[in-house]
């Protein structure tokens, strides 16, 4: 299993984690903006006019409206990247990473508005009455490469568990058992049932679902956070000159402990933003085609709102949570992941300014410091050996070795910085001690200094219940169109069981394959969609121009 994760991590490292698929997804983004003269400002009133229902007509030819579309689309990209993922990213990038996120779903409201026209304008009716479309349609039926659609397609099947169920629910059951103790397989099996019952009604339920749920849950975390951030008001200005100074000199990531250049926040800020917008994957057009309208280029416009509402507003509200609150910059009392440890060999203290620069060069790979190899010496849970740990890029304080509920003394087996944890005489040894947050915790933390204290740190928990399972639900819809693409409709039921048996079975097992898994996929989708649109820019740009005029002319 290990080598089959390391497998993947590569070949996502040469991909979806590689420098050039992020500015290839930010090329495509700015070329198009240009290309269109800027529509996600010239076209943002007038989207916003269609979603509301001004040009609907009851005669249009679709299975929901342009609310229940641009809804059922937002709650695949509403989901726990926006908790967990902004939080990662300004523990990486720093406050900076927050501009280049808004940057990026700029650019991206264009690239959602060519990929959902495209994707409207061929998609089919299948043999039961209902539409079928996405990027894998166009490609078939305009570029004539049914091979490049068959990859897209497949790739959607994969990034449905990938992205959309295992991952979400896994989320979901962790999240409910570390704030209510509510065992992991109990949450499982009661949000199948429901996700169940909800999919199997096919897109009509689904927008049915998401039409009421994607409201309240945006609503709820909206007021959530503004009560964090109107509590400490007098932090919101010196956050935003802290955001912009670190734009221009460098991101100070890590609060101030590691200096995070440029460019570590220009990467960490856009990959956040593309992956929760999902501008450019695909994804989100599979939904807007089951519109009901008769032109392509109006759900398009539609389309262009998701990136602003996904991160610009819900991204951008927990950034400003975690900057004015103050959370990102302090060290907190925590069980260490291994994943996020390092020990270095020798001992370097943090309060040698010589030394925290290194160790700080260290962690942005500038300049590498030698790792721990061999053996270590732990006495009543202390590490006696000369060695300095690292936890989520931060020195680690008090830290105690623990077997069961026992202090550990003992040897333990260090490769290449990486410490080796085994289960002995049936009790884990775990690591506890103070270091900086990422991800969900950051922001659990950052909830609770607001006016609701203590009691904020719900939020985050049934934020993440409504954002994952709304994801679930989507990917469900995504997937199943794939399925119907290749296969037909009657393999449909099939893959619902398949989906929803996982779903269950993710909720009490470790994901993290899936996730690195999740990146790959993600990629295979993301560059035939782009290749498509643009190969296609002519055609977009004419079918664009063409609705406008005739916009103009009605009035």
């Amino acid at each position: 299993m290990q080598e089959i994760g390391s497998f993947l991590s590569l070949i996502d490292s040469y991909i979806g984690g590689s420098q050039w698929f992020v500015l290839l997804l930010l090329g495509t983004g700015f070329f198009f903006t240009l290309y269109l003269k800027f529509p996600q400002v010239r076209f943002f009133g007038h989207a916003i006019k269609v979603v509301s229902g001004k040009y609907d007509h009851h005669l249009d030819k679709g299975d929901t409206s342009h609310f229940q579309s641009l809804a059922t689309a937002l709650s695949g990209t509403v989901g726990t990247g926006n908790i967990a993922g902004v939080a990662l990213a300004v523990h990486l990038g720093g406050p900076a990473a927050l501009f280049w996120m808004f940057v990026s779903a700029f650019l991206g409201m264009t690239t959602k508005m060519v990929e959902v026209t495209l994707s409207h304008k061929y998609r089919e009716t299948t043999e039961r009455g209902y539409i079928s479309g996405g990027p894998m349609y166009y490609m078939k039926n305009r570029l004539h490469m049914r091979w490049l659609a068959a990859i897209f397609a497949l790739a959607t099947i994969c990034s449905s568990f990938g992205t959309g169920s295992l991952p979400q629910i896994n989320s979901i059951s962790n999240a409910m058992f570390a704030s209510f103790d509510i065992p992991l397989y109990v949450t499982g099996a009661l949000l199948s049932v429901l996700l169940g019952l909800i999919i199997i009604g096919g897109i009509t339920r689904i927008a049915k679902v998401t039409e009421k749920l994607v409201p309240f849950m945006a609503v709820f975390y909206f007021l959530g956070a503004l009560s964090v951030i109107l509590y400490n008001y007098e932090n919101i200005i010196p956050s935003l000159v802290m955001l912009f100074d670190n734009v221009l000199n460098g991101s100070a990531a890590a609060g101030g402990f590691l200096g995070a250049g440029v460019a570590l926040a220009f990467n960490r800020g856009v990959n956040r933003g593309l992956f929760s917008n999902e501008a450019g994957q695909g994804s989100a057009a599979i939904a807007h085609a089951a519109a009901k309208t008769k032109e392509p280029v109006s759900e398009g416009m539609v389309a262009l709102l998701e990136p602003f509402i996904d991160t610009i507003i819900i991204c951008m509200l927990t950034g400003m949570v975690l900057l004015t609150s103050g959370t990102w910059m302090e060290k907190y009392e925590n069980k260490f992941q291994q994943a996020d440890m390092v020990l270095l060999a020798g001992t370097y203290n943090e309060a040698d300014p010589a030394q925290k620069l290194a160790v700080g060069q260290h962690i942005k790979g500038e300049k590498l410091l030698p790792l721990y190899d061999g053996k270590i010496v732990v006495k009543e849970g202390k590490l006696t050996t000369p060695a300095t740990l690292i936890h989520a890029r931060s020195f680690a304080e008090g830290v105690r070795f623990m077997q069961g509920k026992a202090l550990f003394t003992g040897e333990l087996t260090v490769k290449k910085g990486k410490i080796e944890l085994p289960v002995l005489k049936s009790y884990p040894i775990t690591v506890y001690g103070k270091s900086l947050l990422h991800s969900a915790p950051l922001s659990t933390e950052a909830f609770k200094r607001g006016f609701f204290g203590e009691w904020g740190q719900f939020i985050i928990p049934f934020s993440l219940l409504m954002f994952a399972f709304s994801t679930a639900i989507a990917w469900s819809y995504y997937g199943d169109r794939a399925v119907t693409f290749l296969w037909g409709s009657r393999y449909v039921p099939v893959y619902h069981v398949i989906y929803v048996l996982g779903f269950f079975l993710a909720s009490f097992t470790d994901t993290t394959l899936i996730w690195i898994f999740s990146g790959v996929t993600i990629a295979l989708m993301t560059l035939p969609n782009l290749l498509g649109i643009l190969l296609l820019h002519k055609e977009v740009k004419q079918s664009v121009n063409e609705y406008w005029k005739k916009q103009q002319t009605e009035k």
